[in-house]
């Protein structure tokens, strides 16, 4: 997997809303194209995208096949302390992406 772009506040007021946008390069393969000579293109997604936030869950999504190339996700959470905001993006092989954005609570 490519580097992820995230777009999210660098810092942000307790109890302010925080919206945090990613896009993640990816081909998102689904199995069922087959390529130049008619043989299948092997399946290769990304099956999971998880956020922490402080340590804890803040979000988490699920994909499947019918997921477009180059995921785009935006989700919101409130912002409560200054810590590290975490993506962990895992895919159908085995690969695992991780990417850390700090977020500075005054």
């Amino acid at each position: 997997m490519a580097r992820a772009r995230i777009v999210m506040a660098k810092s942000a007021r307790r109890g302010e809303v925080v919206e945090i946008k990613t896009l993640v390069p990816h081909a998102m393969e689904s199995g069922f194209r087959r390529d130049a000579v008619g043989k299948p293109v092997p399946r290769h997604i990304i099956t999971s995208l998880a956020v922490t936030y402080a340590g804890a869950e803040v979000f988490r999504m699920e994909m499947f096949p019918a997921i477009a190339a180059n995921p785009y996700v935006m989700f919101a959470t409130v912002a409560t302390e200054t810590a590290d905001v975490v993506f962990t993006w895992t895919d159908d092989r085995g690969g695992v992406m991780r990417e850390t954005r700090r977020l500075e609570v005054t």
